[in-house]
């Protein structure tokens, strides 16, 4: 008997609330104009090698790379993560696309992390993008988009929203050399991952979790005190377009994602409910990537990653006040083998007027399929015996009232 593999789930028992989730997220998405797409799973390992940063974890360490038969230069990868995959899509289809253009995708995104409570090898994420958005306006937009499906539509409330300005790449220069001359003094107190960091990419130090580094650069230079002036404005009017919109944040200095390829706004939604992994939602702005990935002008794009998993997590604590669209499962019970075949025509007259139908056919005791019935959610209960197949008749259970009443056979849609 095989087991499954470590850091990956399966999930029978709840695909149902796993599928509200998800379509109120979808649905959510649509009324801000949003399309759907869909990227391979497989992509080749360069494109995150040049998108993502040869130095980030992901990388480095985390990558599923599958070994080729063919040619050697052409390692190919389960995907870690989504952005660079839907930009390079954008990049080959984009004679035939508009600007901006604001898409959204879900599936599966594969990781070699030690699992834990809210990390899994394969995960899944609900991914936006904003492509060819110049204006910080839409980073506002975006931000408020999800500050309202978490607060309202999903009616979250211990999540904080963290949020921190990486400036143009001029400033993040000037920072990097203030603050790797200031941490070369604390070297012995960085992590051995750490260490390596202060020469190839001392901005990720900062997102270092070491408790020994955070603790080194918590006096250190900040980002903002080398911001020009414009970089000012820009940061500026996205502060105050939030607070307009009514949009609760912190300013987090210390937040710069892990992933090369952001600038400017980086964002955070977090939750304690999730331990260690808080995040549930996070994401920003990459202006520079179209650009690590051979296009020959830039294209402003900005988006972020919903990890459904931990959103689940935060969710089945509230679940019974969630008002997530579900269908009303109709169940029919014929009382012995002779009406059968009856409850199979009435189930498929049912179906053919949009009802989701089951019919419980073994051979069991009356009281153990209507439990049956209950366990599975029903909100009907259809009772066909000798009475009802002599008289075109269907003895219709209403579930949540207990209430009962006959009905006609050829009317029963009307009803449930």
């Amino acid at each position: 008997m095989f087991s499954r593999v470590k850091g990956v789930a399966d999930n029978f028992l709840d695909m149902a609330f796993w599928t509200g989730v998800r379509n109120k997220i979808e649905g959510h998405l649509r009324q801000y104009n949003f399309s759907e797409i869909e990227t391979p799973v497989l992509e080749y390992v360069s494109l995150f090698e040049r998108g993502l940063g040869f130095e980030t974890d992901v990388v480095s360490k985390q990558m599923f790379v599958i070994e080729s038969k063919g040619k050697k230069d052409e390692q190919i990868c389960l995907r870690p993560e989504a952005t660079a995959g839907t930009m390079r899509a954008f990049l080959e289809q984009q004679a035939s696309l508009s600007t901006p253009c604001k898409v959204f995708s879900y599936g599966s995104m594969f990781r070699y992390e030690r699992p834990q409570k809210g990390r899994l090898r394969q995960f899944h994420q609900m991914n936006l993008e904003v492509i060819g958005a110049q204006s910080i306006m839409h980073d506002a937009l975006l931000i408020k988009m999800l500050h309202t499906l978490f607060l309202e539509k999903f009616a979250i409330e211990n999540f904080v929203l963290k949020i921190n300005f990486l400036g143009h790449v001029a400033d993040r220069q000037q920072y990097s050399q203030a603050l790797q001359e200031f941490l070369q003094a604390k070297i012995a107190q960085l992590c051995q991952t750490c260490q390596t960091r202060l020469t190839t990419n001392v901005l990720r130090i900062l997102d270092c979790k070491s408790e020994s580094c955070q603790h080194a650069v918590q006096d250190g230079p900040t980002l903002q005190d080398y911001f020009a002036d414009e970089t000012k404005a820009e940061w500026q009017l996205l502060c105050d377009t939030l607070h307009e919109l009514s949009v609760t944040f912190v300013h987090d200095v210390r937040l710069v994602r892990g992933l090369d390829y952001y600038n400017k706004t980086v964002f955070e939604f977090v939750s304690d409910a999730l331990g260690a992994q808080s995040a549930f939602c996070a994401g920003g702005r990459y202006d520079g990537l179209a650009e690590q990935l051979g296009s020959k002008q830039s294209v402003p794009a900005l988006g972020c990653a919903i990890g459904m998993e931990r959103l689940m997590l935060i969710l089945q604590e509230q679940r019974e006040q969630l008002s997530l669209p579900e269908d009303s499962l109709v169940c029919i019970i014929p009382f012995s083998q002779e009406q059968n075949k009856l409850g199979l025509l009435l189930a498929d007259h049912l179906q053919s007027h949009g009802k989701t139908v089951d019919v419980l056919v073994d051979e069991q005791k009356i009281k153990n399929k209507m439990k049956k019935a209950h366990n599975m959610g029903s909100s009907f209960v259809l009772l066909l015996g000798e009475t009802e197949q002599a008289n075109n008749t269907v003895t219709v259970k209403n579930m949540t009232t207990g209430e009962e009443q006959v009905v006609s056979q050829a009317e029963i849609h009307k009803v449930v």
